[in-house]
């Protein structure tokens, strides 16, 4: 099982989309997520577009990083521009991607529906290229 872990600011709507997005529909990887300043609650409509999709689960939560520093990860992605700026050293090496997304918190529940698909679209495949290549003897 490859590990990824997804960092935004306030890890109460895009990394919480993409921790879910990523559990459901990328066979072979499991996904955490985290915020550099965490928010400490999920955005009732980030929770409800997942509802909707029918892969809300109760263990996604708010997490600070210190919750999830130590942990071993094949890969980090930074969804926002500030995670990217303020991402910390983690202890061990790790590939990290960054693919930014507006953030949807404020706004209408559309832009969450809307930040759904885009994380599908955008996010999941980079992914899993991402970690492909990882894999691939170097030539």
């Amino acid at each position: 099982m490859k590990k990824v872990l997804i960092l935004c600011t306030g890890n109460s709507c895009r990394s919480i989309i993409a921790e879910a997005l990523i559990n459901a529909e990328c066979d072979g990887m499991v996904a955490e997520s985290s915020g550099v300043k965490a928010s400490g609650r999920v955005n009732p409509n980030a929770k409800k577009v997942l509802e909707n999709e029918g892969i809300w689960n109760e263990k996604y939560h708010s997490k600070t990083l210190d919750t999830v520093i130590d942990n071993d990860y094949d890969l980090v992605v930074t969804v926002c521009a500030h995670a990217l700026e303020t991402c910390p050293t983690f202890p061990k090496p790790v590939k990290s991607l960054h693919v930014g997304f507006e953030d949807p918190d404020g706004k209408d529940f559309e832009e969450f529906e809307s930040t759904l698909v885009e994380i599908r679209k955008v996010l999941l495949p980079e992914i899993v290229k991402v970690l492909r290549q990882a894999q691939e003897p170097s030539k």
